[in-house]
């Protein structure tokens, strides 16, 4: 199952107590913070969850799988996500 965002808003209201109103404005506000930092290339470091970092890819030869037809992909940006050593204890079902 998947956790969307309406889960998030759900499970806030439900967990804190705060209205529905509230609940929705702070994980939307949350969530546009995280969007801008990275946006800005800053990382976002969440103390027993995990780190996020932009990094930077450069252009490199592909290929479309359908036409085999070789291409350039541009250089671009993309979100690298590293969980904490705490995170993966709990995954892993590790105290």
């Amino acid at each position: 199952m998947t956790l969307t965002k309406a889960d998030l808003i759900d499970s806030m209201y439900n967990h804190v107590g705060l209205s529905k109103t509230k609940s929705t404005q702070v994980v939307e506000s949350l969530l546009e913070i995280i969007k801008e930092t990275l946006e800005n290339g800053e990382d976002i470091l969440i103390s027993g969850f995990g780190k996020f970092s932009v990094r930077e890819k450069n252009e490199r030869r592909g290929r479309n799988p359908q036409t085999r037809e070789d291409l350039m992909l541009g250089e671009r940006r993309v979100v690298r996500f590293k969980c904490s050593g705490r995170l993966r204890d709990k995954i892993n079902g590790k105290r």
